[in-house]
């Protein structure tokens, strides 16, 4: 009997430890300062650059629009990779197909890296001067550094990185 009581005490002392758990660490997910700031990468410029409520609505409103057409490129992309790949079970494989596929992916990557830019455009065009000056410091760490603080690995064939061979004919 008295091992059983043990174990109930065990076990309620458990259960209000896991409630405990889930409350403060699950719960409080909803704090009001957290509720109104972006989640994500764009989470960092927001608070470095300390931007005003009409600032953050209007970013939320070009992230929203930023975030779809990343998207419909995204699904652009992998629509093309997938009719690329696809032809690999082909018997005969033609070159120009294959060409075709690639510059229509080269084209997509390219529009990506353009939305990508005026995005960043757009949001600088929010700042004030001051904030202007902080956005263009952190695009350029971000750029220079390549989002790591580790530096790049040392190349054995003159820095021209690893190319796959040409392809035979």
């Amino acid at each position: 009997m008295k091992k059983n009581v043990l174990l109930y005490v065990l076990l309620v002392f458990l259960i209000v430890v896991n409630v405990f758990f889930l409350f403060n660490y699950l719960g409080n997910s909803d704090d009001t300062e957290n509720r109104d700031r972006p989640k994500g990468p764009i989470s960092f410029i927001v608070k470095e650059l300390d931007f005003n409520d009409e600032q953050m609505l209007q970013l939320e409103k070009l992230n929203r629009k930023h975030h779809h057409r990343m998207m419909r490129i995204d699904d652009d992309i992998k629509q093309l990779k997938d009719a690329l790949f696809n032809k690999l079970s082909d018997v005969s494989l033609n070159e120009n197909s294959i060409d075709s596929i690639t510059d229509l992916i080269a084209e997509r990557v390219k529009e990506k890296d353009i939305e990508a830019f005026y995005h960043f455009k757009d949001i600088q065009d929010l700042c004030n001067d001051q904030q202007k000056e902080k956005f263009k410091s952190i695009i350029n760490d971000a750029l220079h550094k390549g989002g790591r603080n580790e530096q790049r690995p040392h190349l054995r064939n003159g820095g021209r990185g690893h190319r796959p061979p040409p392809p035979r004919h």
